[in-house]
């Protein structure tokens, strides 16, 4: 490679680089809503961490096997035609509750997959909050027939 056109790659990486967005944030969901974290019950961490207001039901997809075979790993998909905010996944299965927040990027399309861990059959429970300041939640139940924490 010519020293040349070495160096103006380099100059196109680093014009590149000063394009990017100067910063990147993200809310700590586990120091504004700790007690959320600790709550044996989806009930409890919903109510820590959005409060007790009413919820909609039915704008929220949860996309899970009613049966899980390995508890280990359960395949659980969120989906909404929603312009959502905040998204966060409870368990009742093991013994805290939340397993994740996620904060959405104006104009974003909520179609999220994880896996998670469940020891036993229990309910699985969405909460969003859209950009209108309104809850949506989603539950389904999921049957596990073996435990993936060790039961």
């Amino acid at each position: 490679m010519q020293r040349r056109k070495f160096l103006s790659l380099g100059a196109t990486a680093v014009a590149a680089a000063s394009v990017l967005p100067v910063s990147l944030s993200a809310t700590d969901f586990r120091a504004t809503a700790p007690k959320a974290w600790d709550a044996p019950s989806s009930k409890e961490a919903i109510e820590a961490l959005f409060g007790s207001s009413e919820m909609i039901d039915g704008q929220i997809e949860i996309k899970a096997p009613k049966l899980a075979e390995n508890g280990g790993a359960v395949p659980i998909g969120i989906k909404s035609k929603l312009d959502l905010a905040v998204v966060a996944l409870f368990q009742d299965a093991n013994p805290r509750s939340a397993v994740v927040v996620m904060e959405l990027p104006e104009g974003s399309v909520a179609d999220l997959m994880t896996k998670i861990k469940m020891r036993k059959t229990a309910n699985v429970t969405v909460v969003a909050k859209g950009r209108d300041g309104k809850l949506y939640s989603a539950v389904q139940k999921v049957e596990v027939s073996i435990g993936g924490c060790g039961g």
